[in-house]
């Protein structure tokens, strides 16, 4: 889910600390420095798509630690996976991403579709444990399902 600045922002990881956007730059060759319309017609531009695991929670502040666990809602991701058949991969942000989406959509999706699923470092500033180019390196495993 989009934390405190994202959502005041009401745009996709708005914290000016997190590396979703310069990876992204740096992926797909595309200023990530430009307005937030411009970076979010880079990536429809490519065969991606960008969505939560969990459509609503209730979470004081940014920490996905504070997420209150009976109020998570799931994304719908077999209609999303309906409507998009080619879906080869689905990539996580991070542990929490990758925690709601096998336990609340993987089980709806079973049996009814073959991708995979990878999780990849969070790009949050909260994981201080990787540096930039670390997160870079994994991140590059989306170029392999382009």
């Amino acid at each position: 889910m989009p934390g405190v600045a994202s959502l005041e922002a009401v745009q996709y990881y708005a914290h000016p600390r997190n590396a979703f956007w310069p990876i992204m730059g740096r992926l797909f060759d595309f200023d990530h420095e430009v307005d937030y319309a411009a970076r979010i017609a880079a990536l429809e531009r490519l065969p991606l798509i960008l969505w939560d695991s969990l459509q609503s929670c209730v979470r004081p502040g940014s920490l996905d630690s504070n997420i209150d666990l009976t109020s998570v809602r799931a994304n719908d991701f077999a209609g999303l996976f309906a409507e998009h058949a080619g879906i080869r991969a689905v990539f996580c942000n991070g542990a929490t991403s990758d925690k709601y989406f096998r336990k609340l959509a993987l089980p709806l999706l079973e049996g009814n579709h073959t991708f995979e699923l990878l999780r990849l470092p969070s790009t949050s500033p909260a994981n201080a444990g990787m540096k930039f180019e670390q997160k870079l390196d994994a991140w590059r495993r989306i170029l392999e399902y382009l």
